[in-house]
């Protein structure tokens, strides 16, 4: 017999609860008028109760088996009703605020999908996320200017550098602060100089990359920068220093990996510590990277769903976190 919260106080009246009589753990009643004997089944707790363990497979990391040992439903079961949630995704409300100081980045997933996170890094709140095939230009823009009609103030960004991100950062905000993540500079500058330089540009500039996360003042800014300058002076003619390329019948620069790694830095080093000047101002993205990395910890454990199943994890994923 299903009844409803308010038809439960009328039924007690006219029923008696039967000592010792329970039917799957549920009290049994019979009823004092035609001795029909029944329990109370309260619909909008059961569906609360499913969801509970919903949640759970969603952020705390549970397999499906697990939950259906804990809760007592069997997997078939679960499965029925999870895939009933995950087809019926939520939408991540925005939080409009001043001086918001964004992160941008993106991580990709089995299936080619792409996750590109609009994270605000003061409270730790995903204000945006795109689910699409890679970082586009025309989408980011689109994003960003989505998020300023929808009252969000946007003091400074921080981003990898990606080409899409800073050309759509340009055209739509063009005044905004923009903080280059220093980790994925000094992390481009080892891949290309490698672990271990053969010459002694490469050497020397490898340890003058690897000191530009630890300046925490104008002073300690001023000593790097004249590292660098140093450098460069004693260097130019070899990072400069050209050969002629027989397939491509034209001269290139012979040291291109170092030389590389010093435009790239040059390229970057107006937008690269804008966070001394306002400690609010994230100087990595090492913080949306580790969320990501939680992520995929969670969805890996969850093997086998499908793809469109695994984009609704990743958007029921985000609207707990920010829950939370």
């Amino acid at each position: 017999m299903k009844t409803s919260k308010k038809s439960v106080v009328g039924l007690a009246k006219v029923s008696t609860q039967l000592n010792g009589g329970k039917q799957k753990n549920k009290q049994r009643y019979k009823c004092n008028s035609c001795s029909i004997l029944f329990t109370f089944h309260n619909q909008s707790v059961q569906e609360s109760n499913r969801f509970i363990w919903f949640e759970k497979w969603i952020i705390k990391r549970r397999t499906i088996q697990e939950i259906s040992k804990e809760s007592g439903y069997s997997v078939r079961t679960l499965k029925r009703y999870f895939d009933n949630y995950l087809s019926k995704p939520p939408r991540l409300s925005v939080y409009p605020s001043e001086k918001v100081n964004l992160l941008i980045d993106a991580t990709y997933f089995s299936n080619g999908i792409c996750l590109v996170l609009y994270r605000d890094a003061t409270i730790k709140f995903t204000q945006l996320y795109r689910l699409t095939n890679g970082e586009h230009y025309l989408e980011i823009k689109e994003d960003l200017e989505n998020l300023l009609a929808l009252g969000v103030q946007i003091e400074s960004i921080t981003s990898d550098g990606h080409k899409s991100i800073l050309k759509a950062v340009k055209k739509v905000i063009p005044n905004v602060i923009l903080q280059r993540c220093l980790v994925h500079i000094q992390r481009d500058c080892r891949i290309w100089l490698t672990k271990h330089p053969k010459s002694f540009a490469g050497q020397d500039l490898k340890k003058i990359t690897s000191e530009m996360h630890l300046i925490t003042s104008h002073f300690q800014l001023s000593f790097w920068l004249l590292k660098l300058h140093n450098w460069y002076e004693k260097y130019k003619g070899y990072i400069n220093e050209k050969s002629y390329n027989l397939e491509t019948g034209r001269y290139w620069y012979t040291h291109k990996m170092v030389r590389r790694s010093f435009m790239s830095i040059k390229r970057a080093l107006p937008n690269m510590f804008h966070y001394l000047d306002n400690p609010r101002i994230p100087k990595s993205t090492n913080s949306i990277e580790s969320f990501f990395g939680h992520m995929k910890g969670h969805l890996n454990i969850h093997r086998g769903l499908s793809y469109t199943h695994r984009k609704q994890y990743i958007m029921w994923y985000l609207y707990f976190k920010n829950k939370t």
